[in-house]
C-alpha cells in the first residue's frame, strides 16, 4: 500500500514522513489552503529531501503561468490538480499529473475520469460545496470506484484509527492523508504519520491475502 503525506509545510514534517516510510509527500501551492506554501519554502523542502522521494505539487485552477513558476523553481515529480482543470491543462506540464475527483454521484466521477485519460492516478477524496480537499471529512468508501480505471487514491477523513478500515472497504492503490497526521493544520505530528503509514502498510498486506 502507498501512502501520500500531504500538506507539507515544514522540511522536518517532510523528513519525518519519508523517515517514517511514506512514498510521496504533497506541497500545495494553492492560495486558499491553510497549508499553502510558497515556491521558495516548498523548494527548501525539497533540497532536504532525497531524489527518489516523490514530490507531489497540488493546484487548484491555478493559471499556466502560475504553475510553470512553481515549476520553474521546484523540483516536482508529480502534479495534482484539483479544481475544473481540462485534460489538456493537465498534461501539458510534462510531468505525470493525478486528477481529483470528489465523491458524488456516479455519472459526474465517472465523466471526470472518462475525460482524463492521460492521468497517472485519479484521487477520490469527499465533496464539500466550496472546498478542494483537506476538509477532514471521510466520505462512504463503499462509492469508491472499481480497480478498472487505474490506479486509485482514496482520500478524506483517514487517520491511524479508521485507514485499515477503509482499505479493506475501498481497496485503494494509494492512502492520502493531511489533516489526520497534524497538530493543527500545517503542522504535523511525527507520531501520527508513523502510526498511520504502519497501519496502512499493514492493511494493504492484509488486503492482498
Amino acid at each position: 500500500m502507498q501512502v501520500k503525506i500531504c500538506g507539507i509545510t515544514r522540511t522536518e514534517d517532510a523528513v519525518a514522513a519519508v523517515e517514517s516510510g511514506a512514498d510521496a509527500v504533497g506541497l500545495i501551492f494553492y492560495p486558499g489552503s491553510k497549508r499553502f506554501i510558497n515556491p521558495p519554502m516548498a523548494a527548501n523542502v525539497i533540497a532536504n529531501l532525497s531524489p527518489y522521494t516523490t514530490v507531489v505539487g497540488l493546484f487548484v485552477n491555478a493559471d499556466e503561468s502560475q504553475v510553470r513558476e512553481v515549476l520553474a523553481c521546484c523540483a516536482l515529480s508529480q502534479l495534482q490538480f484539483h479544481g475544473d482543470e481540462s485534460p489538456d491543462f493537465c498534461a501539458s506540464f510534462d510531468r505525470p499529473y493525478v486528477k481529483s475527483v470528489p465523491v458524488s454521484d456516479t455519472n459526474q466521477m465517472s465523466a471526470i475520469v472518462a475525460a482524463h485519460t492521460s492521468a497517472r492516478a485519479f484521487l477520490f477524496d469527499t465533496q464539500v460545496p466550496g472546498e478542494h480537499g483537506g476538509t477532514g471529512k471521510a466520505f462512504d468508501w463503499r462509492l469508491m470506484p472499481e480497480k478498472n480505471i487505474g490506479h486509485r487514491v482514496l482520500a478524506g477523513g483517514l487517520d491511524a484509527e479508521n485507514v485499515a478500515e477503509a482499505i479493506r472497504i475501498a481497496s485503494p492503490d494509494a492512502v492520502d492523508v493531511s489533516s489526520g497526521v497534524e497538530r493543527v493544520a500545517g503542522v504535523k505530528d511525527h507520531d501520527k504519520i508513523n502510526r498511520f503509514i504502519r497501519a496502512a502498510v499493514q492493511a494493504g498486506k492484509v488486503a492482498k491475502q
